[in-house]
């Protein structure tokens, strides 16, 4: 690597580091990413990311922006009804179902869905069009000096370079919030997650369903066919014993076990694809930036899978850094910049992660009172439109 001077230095190439790679970088400035470990960009490859996101509605102007729409879009699946059932009555069967139609608030989907390991494939080769953005896969970040009008940042391969503002997108773990001493809160339920994806003989017609029983959410996501037939993703959400024994079962015992737990509500499903786990936390970070530093996305707030709130979270912080870049680009990255980042987005961050916390202990619930009170307030809520139109807006609405 020649160039050792960029506007930007972004740690971290999961979906939210490639976006802000690609959103800073059709923005005009300089962009180096990093990751110590190359995408996995093939659905059945080893290592693939089989979780899907839901990019809500204010998430695709922000695509456009980047110059990502128009890729992503011919694998989309809309998500026009959001579908919500309590199964936690005496056995594992529907017992108040309700629809929250997009219809009602807009005249577009709720948003659009994508298999992670896809979004990968279509950033790297978009950031491969671009000249003014490096991508070094297989290269981590390894040191981090700042001072009043840089940083300097050490990688993996032994180069240095300067930048005039470091994107920490390098996950819950994130290392580079880590050399700069910001503290995180953790909140740990006990639950995993299994991600996986399945055929079923009746059509979603692009509806996304939470069933809700106890340990968790077992939620179905809208995919394109696959091998002709109608498929979706799954999340399924349970305490981390439960998540290792069904992990382990035979296909079909567990083909049996998530029918049963699905209440059949698209018919037998097929397992389509690895089992993969996943940690369920919660985490904050005390602030969103340090010195020539914003944290962004899994560095700077975890939530559980819920609502499609987590990456939409992670652009509503690169929609308010990319608008303080463009007022000000001789301000990039200084102590006024960041500072009106964090003030911009922390008090939301901490509302949405609080409100998530609050949902997923709800949908923990084994005790059966508190299933049915549960179910008694998913049915107030339904009845009353004007509370149910504003809960939709704001669950679309991550605006910061």
């Amino acid at each position: 690597m020649s160039k050792t001077d960029y506007d930007i230095v972004v740690s971290g190439g999961g979906v939210a580091g490639l976006t802000a790679a690609a959103l800073f970088g059709n923005a005009g400035f300089s962009v180096l990413c990093v990751d110590p470990a190359p995408p996995v960009t093939a659905r059945d490859a080893e290592g693939s990311d089989l979780r899907t996101t839901a990019f809500l509605q204010p998430a695709q102007a922000l695509l456009d922006r980047a110059g990502l729409w128009a890729r992503f879009a011919p694998y989309a699946a809309a998500l026009q009804i959001m579908r919500i059932v309590d199964a936690g009555g005496a056995t594992s069967a529907p017992r108040i179902t309700k629809e929250f139609d997009a219809a009602d608030i807009s005249t577009g989907p709720f948003g659009w869905n994508l298999p992670n390991w896809l979004l990968r494939r279509e950033l790297v080769a978009h950031l491969q069009e671009m000249a003014n953005v490096t991508f070094l896969p297989g290269t981590g970040f390894v040191s981090l000096f700042t001072r009043e009008a840089e940083a300097r940042v050490g990688l993996s391969d032994g180069a240095r370079v300067r930048c005039r503002l470091v994107i920490a997108a390098d996950g819950r773990n994130s290392p580079v919030r880590a050399a700069t001493g910001v503290e995180v809160k953790t909140t740990r339920y006990g639950q995993k997650a299994l991600a996986f994806a399945v055929t079923h003989p009746i059509p979603h017609e692009n509806v996304s369903t939470e069933i809700h029983r106890s340990g968790g959410p077992f939620t179905l996501v809208p995919l394109p066919d696959y091998d002709g037939r109608p498929s979706s993703a799954i999340v399924w959400m349970e305490e981390g014993p439960e998540v290792r024994r069904l992990q382990a079962l035979p296909v079909a015992e567990f083909e049996a076990a998530m029918n049963e737990r699905s209440c059949m509500l698209f018919g037998p499903l097929t397992l389509a694809s690895r089992r993969t786990v996943w940690p369920i936390i919660s985490q904050l970070a005390e602030r969103m930036n340090s010195e020539r530093v914003a944290l962004v996305a899994e560095a700077a707030h975890v939530v559980p899978p819920i609502g499609a709130q987590g990456l939409n979270m992670s652009l509503g912080d690169m929609r308010v850094l990319l608008e303080l870049a463009e007022a000000a680009p001789e301000r990039l990255g200084d102590a006024q910049m960041l500072a009106s980042y964090h003030r911009r987005r922390h008090f939301e961050v901490v509302a949405r992660v609080k409100g998530i916390d609050m949902l997923n202990r709800a949908s923990m619930m084994h005790a059966q009172p508190l299933r049915d009170a549960r179910a008694m307030t998913l049915d107030a809520i339904y009845s009353l439109a004007p509370v149910r139109k504003t809960l939709m807006q704001l669950g679309l609405g991550a605006r910061g």
